[in-house]
């Protein structure tokens, strides 16, 4: 029996969904990021040919496939699907966008409400929910538990993300990146991304002391070895290899740099 034909708001669905798409995967290869519909199925859970047919208006978007998009993209549904994203609201969200195989560091929550007035609540990043015990963070003075902010703001300020659900906020510590940003000063970190695949700023850990450094892809005779660098030079880099208790928590997509006045 064929299928049957989609309806005209299901065929705009697809083809927003797909602009979006098209546009993150332009993003992520730009900054030299996965992003082939094969390592998408991967992320989501369903195979590349539905995907596909997803995106061409093959077969229509149900609540959890459109969730799935929206965490992968870093959108909210009802940027590509009103009505499907008005059916979530009357379930249960949490369940709909979660992504396995991602750590839950005091990732973001969704706070359902109307339209209007939904938020995005950052939380503080969990440094003893993980070891089971506390993370030492050198000279940290205090510390930020949460931001509550807009869906707007996280779309128009927070780029190259994992997902919305995936952020986290780390209070800066000690002066090793003075110049990038203070002690105090409130980082976001995507804790989707576990791996430095990529030369950039993370957050990471060796053994119990946390550290906020730009790591550096460095190739040698043996492989690829990371190189943690400082922004303040009285800082000397050291480079990481095989055998250490390295573990990455997340990359530190935005930070800030305070001034008193």
């Amino acid at each position: 029996m064929p299928a049957k034909p989609l309806t005209v708001r299901q065929l705009g669905d697809a083809n927003r969904l797909k602009e979006l798409f098209a546009q993150w995967q332009a993003d992520r290869k730009q900054a030299k990021l996965p992003a082939s519909q094969d390592w998408c199925a991967g992320e989501m859970g369903f195979g590349q040919s539905a995907i596909n047919q997803y995106l061409n208006g093959k077969i229509p978007l149900n609540p959890e496939a459109a969730s799935k998009f929206a965490a992968l993209l870093g959108v909210d549904v009802s940027v590509f699907s009103p009505s499907l994203a008005d059916e979530i609201r009357k379930l249960s969200a949490s369940a709909l966008v979660a992504r396995e195989g991602l750590p839950v560091y005091g990732n973001a929550e969704i706070i359902e409400s109307p339209p209007a007035d939904r938020t995005i609540r950052i939380n503080q990043f969990d440094t003893g929910g993980k070891m089971g015990h506390g993370l030492v963070l050198q000279d940290q003075p205090g510390v930020i538990r949460s931001w509550t902010v807009s869906p707007d703001w996280v779309q128009k300020n927070v780029h190259r993300i994992t997902s919305p659900k995936n952020l986290a906020i780390v209070t800066g510590f000690g002066d090793s990146m003075k110049g990038v940003f203070n002690p105090g000063d409130p980082l976001l970190i995507d804790t989707g991304v576990t791996r430095a695949d990529i030369d950039g700023i993370y957050f990471f850990r060796v053994g119990e002391e946390g550290f906020v450094k730009r790591l550096q892809r460095i190739p040698t005779i043996d492989g690829v070895i990371l190189r943690a660098k400082s922004a303040n030079t009285d800082y000397d880099p050291f480079d990481i290899v095989k055998g250490m208790d390295f573990e990455i928590f997340g990359r530190v997509v935005k930070a800030w740099e305070s001034e008193d006045f």
